[in-house]
């Protein structure tokens, strides 16, 4: 009979368990912080039916999109967190209390080009806080805060987050007449650090931008000095318009409770080239990068909005959130060795038995679970030789051996795999070991 050969999808991780055991502890780190900051779980389907999932869907998303139908239904998987939030927020608005603050950890799905370090299934670590009517500027300035903590519980503490205003660039190009080119301007500048000023210009040129107007908008994101001067020299362009105007109070006011909620001055920077392509951004705009691993990219980003379930409701839900793109974060990171898979294994314990009755391991593997102690027993009939190998192996740090002398004695004996040391501990003491 012929056989398959076995295969992953390209755009699709899997990883050996060492690995997988790393991409966890990441996860779980991001899960922890998130909980507490007071975020609650949420859980959305994969699959949705595509006039839900596809209700404001357009361009090049709806082109990513795996699509498909089963029997009469149109269905949709999922291709971020944000919709499915809009949708089930608009759905259960008369059970949730607000403001509604949520975090979810899931996979999702985009049919694009793979790369290195690209995916067509990765997960996202997303929070949002939605208000109803209306959301207080201060959750723009905590936000930003959970990144700061997350980074700092994964090893690193030289990054930046770096935040803008959207208020304050659509201001701008409505004082130079070109409001109605403002989204693909703000396109544009959001690709500055990749392609640089001078391609910049061109593209602007491009779209129609005069000369003069390019100029302006140039001086205006390179301005420069600390994030006191830079809203220093915002205020002085004495510019007169209202949604610049409004953009830079919000602007001044996040940064300064930035600073109440512990996030050091080395860690804050206003950039006014951050503009988030999506359209929906409506004011304060985050990008979070590693300043000494800036290939790759920004590692957390996100903003606010004013109204996110707009397609699914009449009621104006605004909204502020960050999403942490995982999969590719733990694939570049491991591409820099910035991480290594130290564990091969959960266990922190393995039991060796060395006689047919196994009520006695058992019935000690049961007693250090419950004392929270990852336990193994190893069940097959092997070799002392091979059990031990298979410890050394997956470099499970102790070893309980149990046979019909220590059984005898009342004893079992323990030997720290990492120091060879043994010593005998009497089994009415076994409930109060520790590793």
């Amino acid at each position: 009979m012929a056989k398959t050969e076995p295969r992953t999808l390209s755009g699709f991780m899997e990883l050996l368990p060492n690995d997988q055991i790393l991409f966890n502890q990441m996860m779980d780190t991001i899960e922890e912080t998130y909980q507490r900051f007071g975020f609650l779980p949420l859980d959305t389907p994969i699959i949705e039916l595509s006039e839900v999932l596809l209700a404001k869907a357009g361009g090049e998303t709806e082109k990513q999109i795996y699509r498909f139908t089963r029997g009469d239904t149109d269905l949709s998987l999922r291709f971020d967190l944000t919709v499915p939030l809009a949708k089930y927020v608009a759905k259960n608005y008369g059970n949730l209390s607000f403001p509604f603050r949520r975090y979810q950890i899931g996979k999702v799905y985009r049919g694009e080009r793979t790369q290195k370090g690209r995916y067509r299934e990765f997960y996202q670590c997303d929070i949002d806080i939605i208000g109803d009517g209306e959301l207080d500027l201060i959750n723009d300035a905590e936000l930003p805060s959970v990144i700061y903590m997350i980074f700092t519980k994964l090893g690193f503490s030289n990054f930046t987050i770096k935040i803008n205003n959207r208020k304050i660039l659509n201001g701008l190009f409505e004082s130079i007449g070109q409001k109605d080119n403002s989204v693909e301007i703000l396109r544009i500048i959001d690709k500055i650090d990749k392609i640089g000023k001078e391609a910049v210009k061109e593209e602007l040129e491009k779209i129609n931008v005069g000369k003069e107007q390019i100029d302006k908008i140039i001086s205006f994101i390179e301005i420069s000095g600390s994030n006191d001067e830079k809203i220093e020299k915002l205020k002085a362009l004495k510019i007169e318009n209202e949604t610049f105007n409004k953009g830079l109070e919000e602007l001044d006011y996040v940064v300064k409770n930035m600073r109440l909620f512990g996030i050091p001055e080395a860690n804050i920077m206003i950039d006014l080239t951050i503009a988030r392509g999506l359209d929906y951004y409506t004011g304060t705009v985050y990008e979070t990068f590693l300043n000494d691993y800036r290939e790759l990219g920004s590692v957390c980003s996100g903003g606010r909005y004013e109204n996110l379930a707009e397609n699914y409701t009449d009621k104006k839900l605004p909204g502020v959130g960050i999403s942490i793109g995982l999969t590719r974060l733990f694939y570049k990171l491991q591409e820099l060795n910035l991480i290594k898979a130290e564990k091969k294994s959960i266990s922190d314990v393995l039991i060796i038995p060395m006689v047919e009755d196994l009520s006695v391991p058992i019935k000690v593997a049961n007693t250090l679970r419950s004392n929270g102690v990852n336990t193994e027993v190893y069940l097959n009939n092997k070799k002392l030789k091979a059990k031990f190998k298979y410890a050394d192996k997956l470099e499970i740090p102790y070893v309980i051996v149990i046979g019909e002398d220590e059984i005898s004695k009342q004893v079992v004996k323990l030997k720290d795999m990492k120091t060879g040391e043994e010593k005998e501990i009497p089994l009415n003491e076994i409930d109060s070991l520790k590793f």
